[in-house]
């Protein structure tokens, strides 16, 4: 195959895969390779390439092929690659000629040592035109620019590089033809450089380039990990590298604690708190990925011994299944939600007491092998764990009435699962300081008795709790400059409006572009409807044109779904009662939730390219989960399922690029905000309809929920908003007199 000719053609790209890949490289891998590259040849896609190599990472993605057999292929590809990269800077050094210039031959350089770049040329050109019409786009302005001082790209390049710089010649002349966009710190010195030259205000260029949906690259930073420089990239100002060490640390400090973390107290608790692992790892049930190590090693997973996870395994049978057990019986059923969150308390408990004491943990020490549910039924045991978590916190919290109150249940006569399993009894063993074999051996003689005796130690501790009880965290706090403004809902829309305006252009970038779409359509579903986290993220999607999933299916799946409705024109979200956290509360009536979206601020435009076109760059190779939001799937993961933990870093990480004004960098769209997830948003929805209404009964409406749980959990209307409604209504009787 002809390798030095301009005119590389699709033919010669078959030959080569026919003479040199086939057996080196799986058929459909061969396949997708040779699509990838006549695109890039047709103008179709872009060559990966990073300054003057190859970027191997980014060709595999965007071919869709495996990163590890791409590099094992290397050596034969290589050629093909080098081949397709020299016919594209032959015919982008053609096409970049501006029209409206006058032909100029390439100047004579004066002579040196082969191989070694001339000295740039850095007398500033006579501009040929004082006027111009602005150019919309950064390529145009490169052309225009270039071509208004007499010069092509060609000699402008000459006139920038320096030695050192990791920017070839074909770059430029890809910005040229808006092929490309910088992105990177050294491409903006690049283009600094080309400002100075032409005499443009400084930040001209970087204004024409716009959002790339990327964190720059190119940073200073010491000592710091690699995926911490990523998350740090996003928050840095473009000339950071060139500011006082001093003031470097100043904003790295504010990046980590603001933005990254969150400078609540509760943070800083949780941050140091995940430091010290405890917890007891159930298998193949819902077992929580916050599960992990005991006995001072926070790497190590600790596993429940078979007969702990057994018991586990027949309280999660007794409490999900749709009849109890012939002979036993219950009160009230856990949905999956709930089931995953006690076997992730239970993990907890029964990780601090097999704990070492001589750790950072301060456990009590009983060997795995003595762990038992059977513990429960001792008042001794759970004076301990109260104890215990009163020092590791400071203070008591509704966290430990809440397990009380399973303790309470798990003995209560009739339906406590304890109580009607005196068989547990057997495996109970001696643990020191704890329980003796005379506590054993009376509550093997009389179990309900033992199970009377804690039931009203539980009864008695949680009455004793709840007085001293502090909030564990002010759920508003990280929301407070939201909800203290008169417009709640107008001022959390101020984000929406953020990512709009910084959306990358999708024929860059297209998966950045989906990324934000897809982050713009979270937030504005999420404060058009209210949803608990649980039913957005599992919201199904019927593009326009299919058959809507029928209700009684969504009933059973247990989820909602974005369709087209005719008859109301507009996207419509159903969700049937039995979908909700809530299902029997007075609110649904035992019939569905039905919500037509607005057609308003673009969110119907946004709908329909991201179902259209932005969702397909999310999934790539992956299968179609059915959901509305996926995950944006890479090499290392091919699940595009959003799960609890992913869909809640995805709204932080929302929060964090586009809500969190930046004083540094001047972007974000509210300053103070804090990072949170999406179930703030109902907090922000029910203090709006509160602060317009003052009335309990509608903010409900807006979060599906009844005036009770908004007064109890939601909404902060303090003295003050209530004066101010007042006020409005007293005040009309002056302003008509």
């Amino acid at each position: 195959m002809k390798t030095n000719t301009s005119e590389l053609t699709a033919k010669q790209i078959d030959e080569y895969v026919r003479l040199r890949l086939a057996g080196r490289l799986p058929e459909a891998a061969i396949g997708k390779l040779t699509n990838h590259l006549k695109a890039v040849i047709d103008g179709r896609a872009l060559l990966a390439s990073r300054g003057q190599y190859i970027d191997w990472r980014e060709l595999a993605s965007e071919s869709g092929l495996d990163y590890g057999l791409l590099t094992a292929a290397r050596p034969h590809v290589k050629p093909l690659i080098d081949a397709c990269a020299r016919a594209l800077v032959m015919r982008e050094e053609l096409e970049a000629l501006p029209a409206t210039a006058p032909f100029l031959p390439k100047p004579e350089q004066p002579r040196g040592k082969p191989g070694r770049r001339p000295k740039p040329i850095v007398e500033r050109p006579t501009a040929l035109s004082d006027s111009w019409d602005e150019p919309a786009t950064f390529g145009e302005a490169l052309r225009l620019h270039a071509a208004r001082h007499g010069e092509t790209v060609y000699h402008l390049y000459d006139a920038v590089a320096r030695p050192g710089d990791r920017i070839n010649r074909s770059t430029l002349i890809s910005w040229a033809r808006g092929a490309k966009q910088p992105g990177n710190l050294s491409s903006l010195d690049i283009l600094h450089r080309v400002e100075e030259r032409y005499g443009l205000p400084k930040g001209y260029f970087r204004d024409k380039v716009g959002n790339t949906g990327r964190a720059s690259t190119g940073h200073s930073l010491e000592g710091v990990t690699p995926a911490e420089r990523r998350r740090l990239a996003w928050h840095l100002p473009d000339d950071f590298n060139k500011r006082p060490k001093a003031e470097r640390e100043e904003i790295l400090d504010w990046v980590r604690t603001v933005i990254i973390s969150g400078s609540t107290e509760y943070r800083r608790f949780q941050a140091n708190a995940v430091k010290q692992r405890y917890s007891i790892r159930f298998r193949n049930i819902h077992a929580s990925k916050r599960q992990i190590g005991v006995e001072g090693d926070a790497n190590r997973v600790v596993d429940a011994p078979k007969s702990l996870n057994d018991e586990m395994s027949d309280l999660l049978k007794f409490k999900t299944a749709t009849f109890a057990a012939f002979g036993l019986h219950r009160n009230g059923v856990w949905g999956d939600e709930t089931a995953a969150q006690k076997t992730e308390h239970f993990g907890l408990w029964f990780g601090a007491l097999a704990a070492s004491g001589d750790g950072e943990i301060k456990g009590a020490g009983v060997p795995l092998a003595s762990l038992t549910f059977a513990m429960m039924v001792f008042p001794k045991v759970w004076d301990w764990y109260l104890k215990w978590r009163e020092e590791r916190r400071g203070f008591l919290t509704s966290w430990e009435v809440d397990l009380l109150a399973l303790a309470a249940a798990f003995t209560r006569s009739e339906t406590g699962w304890l109580r009607q399993t005196p068989a547990m009894a057997d495996k109970l063993q001696p643990i020191e300081g704890l329980i003796d074999e005379a506590d054993i051996q009376t509550a093997r003689q009389d179990w309900p008795a033992a199970c009377d005796r804690m039931y009203l130690h539980a009864r008695r501790r949680i009455k004793e709790v709840e007085r001293v009880a502090k909030v564990h965290r002010d759920p508003f706090e990280p929301i407070l400059p939201v909800l203290e403004a008169a417009s709640p809902v107008g001022e959390y829309r101020k984000i929406t409006e953020e990512i709009l305006r910084r959306i990358p252009d999708e024929r860059q970038h297209p998966r950045a572009a989906a990324e934000s779409v897809r982050a713009f359509l979270m937030l504005r579903i999420g404060l058009h409807t209210g949803l608990r986290q649980k039913n957005l993220r599992e919201l199904l999607l019927c593009p326009h044109g299919e058959l809507p999933t029928p209700e009684r299916k969504l009933e059973d799946m247990k989820r909602g779904e974005l369709r087209w409705s005719a008859r109301d024109n507009g996207w419509e979200v159903l969700i049937p009662a039995v979908a909700f956290k809530n299902a029997n509360s007075s609110f649904f009536g035992s019939r569905p939730f039905r919500l037509i979206l607005p057609n308003l601020g673009e969110l119907y435009e946004k709908i329909g390219d991201y179902v259209r076109r932005l969702r397909q760059h999310l999934l790539g190779l992956a299968a179609d989960p059915g959901t509305f939001f996926v995950k944006t799937v890479s090499s290392r993961s091919a699940n595009a399922a959003y799960d609890q933990n992913t869909f809640y870093e995805a709204w932080r990480v929302a929060i964090q690029r586009y809500g969190i004004y930046n004083p540094y960098t001047g972007l974000g769209a509210i300053p103070g905000l804090l990072p949170h997830g999406p179930h703030n948003i109902r907090d922000v929805l029910a203090t709006h309809v509160l602060k317009q209404t003052g009335s309990y009964e509608q903010a409900s409406y807006a979060i599906q929920d009844t005036a009770e749980m908004v007064a109890q959990h939601y909404g902060r209307f303090l003295p003050q908003d209530k004066a101010e409604i007042a006020a409005r209504v007293l005040n009309r009787v002056w302003e008509a007199a």
